[in-house]
C-alpha cells in the first residue's frame, strides 16, 4: 500500500496537507516542457505527491521521469505555493491542501515519451501555449512568462 492508500485508509475523505513537487522545464530556445495529463486531458507541468522519506528534489526528478522520460539535472527553486486557495476535491471526495514546490530547469537528457500520466509531452513558446491548460498551473507558468522574483512563496 502506497503512502497516500495508507493515509485515506485511516482519515478518509477528510481535507490533509499534501507535499507536491514538480519542474518548469526549459529548453534551449526557451519554449516550456508540457504533458498532455491523463487525468485531465489538459496540459500542465510535470510533478507529482511526495513519498515518505523522499526529499522534495527526488520527488521533483521522480515525477517527471515517470511522466516525461526525462532526467533533471541541475535544478534552482522556482517557487512555492500554498495557502487556501490551492485547495483541492478530487472526483473521489479526497480533499488536499497542497504546499506546491516548483523548480526550474535548463539541464536535462533522455528522449521525450508518453505515460500511463501523460497523454502527450512537447515543449511550446511561452507565447504560445496550448488553449487547454491545467487550471492549477495556469498561475505558475504566468508567473514564468511575466518575470516574477524568484523564488516565489506564495
Amino acid at each position: 500500500m502506497d503512502y497516500i492508500q495508507h493515509l485515506r485508509s485511516m482519515v478518509g475523505h477528510e481535507k490533509v496537507i499534501m507535499v507536491v513537487a514538480g519542474a518548469m522545464i526549459l529548453d534551449n530556445d526557451n519554449r516550456l516542457l508540457l504533458q498532455l495529463r491523463t487525468d485531465s486531458e489538459s496540459w500542465g507541468l510535470p510533478g507529482g505527491f511526495m513519498d515518505i522519506n523522499e526529499s522534495v528534489q527526488e520527488t521533483a526528478r521522480r515525477e517527471v521521469l515517470e511522466e516525461t522520460g526525462l532526467i533533471l539535472r541541475e535544478m534552482s527553486l522556482f517557487g512555492i505555493y500554498s495557502g487556501p486557495d490551492k485547495g483541492k476535491t478530487f472526483d473521489n471526495g479526497d480533499q488536499v491542501s497542497p504546499v506546491q514546490i516548483l523548480f526550474r530547469c535548463h539541464d536535462y537528457e533522455g528522449e521525450l515519451r508518453g505515460s500511463d500520466e501523460s497523454i502527450e509531452t512537447a515543449f511550446f513558446s511561452l507565447y504560445a501555449l496550448p488553449d487547454q491548460l491545467f487550471i492549477e498551473h495556469k498561475q505558475m507558468i504566468n508567473d514564468l512568462i511575466t518575470g516574477k522574483e524568484q523564488p516565489i512563496i506564495g
